[in-house]
């Protein structure tokens, strides 16, 4: 069966996996959500291959996801930051991290929970819900008209 390629499709899910969806390139997201910035500080996170790493990480600039800039810290270092294009992924990060400690973490595992700094508690669950608060349930949606953005 032939792979859907970005351009050949216009549904959105197949464009944004196509740009992100490979393990590698979430858990650098994951990462740079986490506050890492150097090449060397994914390399030791991930233990990724370099030449890997590199692939991921020219794709994630080119895309418009992250960028690199002189480190803050004046060396010669360059680090990866997110635009704000790749901010708006958050809302995806969270909800893969949720829907993990739901599903994917065993009774009784520890995990690290996503803290919010100014309550210092985890953060609720990603729900998407109506303008007067009820939730929306995947069976109470459908696909619209084609429309350009």
């Amino acid at each position: 069966m032939a792979r859907l390629s970005a351009t050949s499709t216009s549904c959105p899910v197949v464009r944004t996996v196509d740009l992100i969806g490979d393990r590698w390139t979430l858990l650098i997201l994951r990462d740079a959500f986490d506050g890492l910035r150097r090449f060397n500080q994914f390399q030791r996170s991930l233990g990724i291959a370099k030449n890997v790493l590199s692939d991921r990480l020219s794709a994630l600039v080119a895309a418009d996801i992250m960028v690199t800039e002189p480190a803050a810290d004046g060396t010669n270092y360059r680090e990866y930051v997110l635009t704000d294009k790749g901010a708006e992924l958050f809302d995806l990060m969270v909800g893969l991290r949720q829907w993990g400690e739901r599903h994917a973490v065993a009774p009784g595992e520890e995990y690290r929970p996503l803290i919010d700094r100014t309550t210092g508690e985890p953060l609720e669950r990603v729900i998407y819900t109506r303008p007067d608060g009820t939730p929306v349930r995947h069976e109470q949606t459908r696909l619209g008209e084609l429309r350009g953005r």
